[in-house]
């Protein structure tokens, strides 16, 4: 075998089976379909349908009339009405009729027709219309707001020939939108058309990422949304926890419904949540499942974490067996003890959860110690600074002790003079 560093992968639109770029992924358009019979001859030669995609989530099927070589990315005119709309060819061949049927068309009047690739004066056009739905959306807004309508608008899409604008809303009750398409059409001179979406639509259109960090399933590849309910969560034993339950559209996550058929099917080889298991010891009650993985936890008492032991659900059903015919098993493992193949895997089962608190403590210490030493080297030189100017203070001190002290050593000259001053005073006298 060679080894898989020599291995090349090729990119291309042919029929070599490489990776073809324009069939699988999420490439730059929303909603695109894994076209799985892109390499087969004689797939676009089936049919002569097209899908053709346009702002945000909105698609449309038409028929290729004139025959034209499309191919995925090509730009093209639409039949519209009134006028030509512009939009990018997504997908071609016989996976179309899947498509159209899962759009559940009402009837085959809706499929139009193309017209052609489109021209420079189309992009012109096309351009020149798009250029205008971000003020329009604005504009629309406080022209609702001011009618006191109970909705928002949510976007604009101006049509290619910039001849019709549609208007996509949000409302929780009916509204009567009457007065307001006669101002929007006196605003902005162009044909009105009102169009209503929910929640999921909304954030489809807006585009986003989830949780998972994945982008959303609403605006990369879902097009039909199916009621979402909390018994979907609970049939999955998960938190039914508002928050952590609600999408970015503030509804139930589509992803709910996406594991409950296998979620349904594994859970009816469970024994009753209801039925209590005897052994010699002692009686057992129903603590937790793991549903995939077929095991079952049971604790010594009723909604409370005791004893815990974790056994097969075939190991759950022989126990049962054993207690209908009154007969109690030593415990509940067949071998006394809990495999530990059978115990799921839990990978924070040996590690402390309080790791990332400690690292922030280590380095909370080490930016006060920084702190620290740089308030000693701020103080460094302050102090030396009051060295230097107590070294002369001290000297001054020291001289003025010294002098002092000699001072004190001299002690017989006043004496001498204040006796010679009796003695000249008495002479005096005595010479009087």
């Amino acid at each position: 075998m060679k080894d898989f560093k020599d291995m090349k992968f090729k990119i291309s639109r042919d029929t070599d089976r490489g990776l073809c770029h324009c069939a699988c992924g999420r490439q730059d358009k929303q909603h695109n379909t894994y076209d799985w019979l892109h390499d087969v001859p004689g797939n676009e030669e089936d049919t002569d349908l097209v899908e053709v995609q346009f702002k945000n989530t909105r698609k449309g099927y038409y028929h290729n009339v004139n025959n034209i070589e499309l191919k995925k990315g090509d730009i093209v005119a639409v039949e519209a009405s009134p006028g030509h709309d512009i939009g990018v060819v997504t997908l071609t061949g016989r996976l179309v009729k899947l498509q159209i049927k899962k759009a559940n068309l009402k009837s085959a009047d809706e499929i139009k027709r193309i017209y052609r690739i489109a021209k420079a004066v189309d992009m012109d056009k096309y351009h020149e219309a798009k250029a205008r739905e971000h003020d329009t959306m604005i504009q629309s807004r406080e022209i609702a707001k001011g009618l006191g309508l109970q909705m928002k608008i949510g976007d604009v899409e101006y049509q290619g020939d910039g001849n019709k604008a549609i208007f996509y809303y949000i409302a929780d009750e009916r509204v009567d939108f009457r007065q307001l398409i006669k101002v929007l059409a006196d605003t902005f001179h162009v044909r009105i058309e009102m169009k209503q979406i929910g929640a999921r639509q909304e954030a489809g259109r807006i585009g986003g990422t989830g949780p998972c960090g994945r982008e959303l399933c609403c605006a990369t590849w879902m097009k039909n949304f199916v009621s979402v309910s909390t018994n979907a969560a609970r049939l999955q034993d998960i938190s039914l926890n508002p928050q952590k339950l609600a999408g970015m559209c503030a509804k139930l996550k589509c992803c709910l419904n996406y594991e409950v058929d296998d979620y349904m099917e594994a859970s009816r080889k469970m024994p009753s949540k209801e039925i209590t298991l005897f052994t010699q010891d002692n009686e057992y009650f129903l603590f937790k499942t793991d549903i995939l993985a077929g095991l079952i936890t049971y604790s010594t008492q009723k909604g409370v974490a005791a004893n815990l032991e974790t056994i097969s659900y075939e190991r759950a059903k022989e126990v049962i067996e054993l207690n209908k015919r009154g007969e109690k098993p030593e415990s509940l493992s067949v071998n006394g003890n809990v495999s530990e193949s059978e115990r799921p895997i839990d990978l924070l089962a040996d590690a402390d959860i309080s790791r990332f608190d400690k690292s922030k403590k280590k380095k909370n210490k080490n930016r006060k110690d920084n702190r620290q030493k740089d308030k000693q080297n701020q103080n460094k030189p302050q102090a030396k600074q009051e060295q230097q100017q107590k070294q002369p203070q001290q000297g001054q001190q020291k001289q003025q002790k010294q002098r002092g002290q000699k001072r004190h050593n001299r002690p017989d000259a006043p004496k001498q003079q204040t006796e010679t001053k009796p003695q000249t005073a008495e002479n005096k006298e005595s010479k009087e």
